[in-house]
């Protein structure tokens, strides 16, 4: 049913925009709910908590995938080789954990913390916290490690954390789809906090004025239950069976057709909780499917599943901007 609901909306939202057009009052509503409560925090009556050190904020604008995990595990990195101890904290989005906020290592269970907090302290060793209160995430940590700057993952809406700087991710190929906001069309918020943010970086697509651009690569498969990796090219003589359960699964589907990967594709929702039955097929077939997908399988998965790692590049001289901001927040 979820599955069926998921791919109705994003339908709706990018395909037939005649069915949004009949929705646009509902999603005039939430727009105006969403401003008068940005503006509720603007004049203090919301509180903003805050916390000692930089808080750099990592979102979009949109439902569902942009390439936001990625980019925060370039962010990570980049922000270690300067010299920088980053924290990273997250919702725990699915997580199913009693109390909160949870510290996240190597050997937590994804359903309590949830796949992407997961998937984030494996690929950037990194210390992670996750909660639905981003500032309580983010003191525990301080309070536990020695981090000197926080990495807020998919919190731009989350205002209730004050930030220093706001990175948007856009998604070059879909954008914004039809442009109005839930459940009319995709949009968390308007287009026009687009315009308050510090940077846009766009994934998959060319840049438009003031947008970074960031490109998402992978060119090899790690075997979930030997550890055997492989060049993707390796599977372009064979037919694959492919799954994706991420915010736009044709990202993943296009990376493999463009290595040339003939593949029987299935799709599920974002944060998919996968069972055994969903990855096993009536061959022997090879099985790709995401990172963030493989770290709910691999207490089930054969040696016929693959997963494929991704790893962003962004434009040359986004860097610089990027550390020499966070520099001017820092003496400021």
């Amino acid at each position: 049913m979820k599955k069926t609901l998921a791919r109705w909306a994003q339908d709706i939202w990018y395909k037939d925009h005649f069915i949004g057009v009949w929705l646009c009052p509902l999603g005039f509503l939430f727009c105006d709910a969403v401003r008068f409560r940005k503006l509720l925090y603007r004049l203090g009556v919301l509180k903003k908590q805050t916390v000692p050190v930089p808080v750099i904020v990592v979102g979009n604008i949109t439902v569902g995938g942009t390439g936001k995990t990625p980019f925060v595990v370039w962010l990570a990195s980049l922000l270690k080789e300067a010299g920088y101890k980053p924290g990273i904290i997250s919702r725990g989005y699915g997580g199913l954990a009693e109390s909160w906020p949870q510290r996240v290592d190597e050997n937590s269970n994804a359903e309590l913390v949830g796949d992407e907090a997961l998937l984030l302290v494996r690929q950037t060793a990194c210390p992670v916290a996750v909660g639905p209160v981003r500032a309580d995430a983010a003191n525990l940590l301080l309070a536990q490690t020695d981090c000197n700057v926080i990495v807020s993952d998919d919190g731009l809406q989350h205002y209730a954390l004050a930030r220093d700087i706001e990175i948007a991710v856009i998604d070059g190929e879909r954008r914004f789809g039809n442009g109005y906001c839930l459940p009319a069309g995709p949009l968390r918020e308007p287009i026009d906090r687009l315009q308050s943010v510090d940077f846009r970086i766009v994934n998959g697509a060319e840049k438009e004025d003031e947008e970074y651009s960031m490109q998402l690569i992978g060119d090899r498969a790690i075997n979930l239950a030997t550890g055997q990796q492989k060049s993707l090219e390796d599977f372009s003589t064979v037919e694959c069976h492919a799954l994706a359960g991420i915010g736009n699964p044709e990202r993943f589907f296009n990376l493999l057709a463009t290595a040339g990967i003939s593949c029987a594709t299935r799709s599920f929702p974002d944060h998919y909780k996968f069972e055994r039955h969903d990855i096993a097929f009536n061959d022997d077939k090879p099985v790709l499917m995401t990172e963030k997908d493989a770290v709910k399988c691999t207490a089930f998965a054969g040696s016929q599943h693959w997963y494929v790692p991704v790893k962003a590049v962004l434009e040359q001289g986004f860097s610089e901007r990027l550390l020499n901001l966070l520099k001017a927040k820092n003496n400021g």
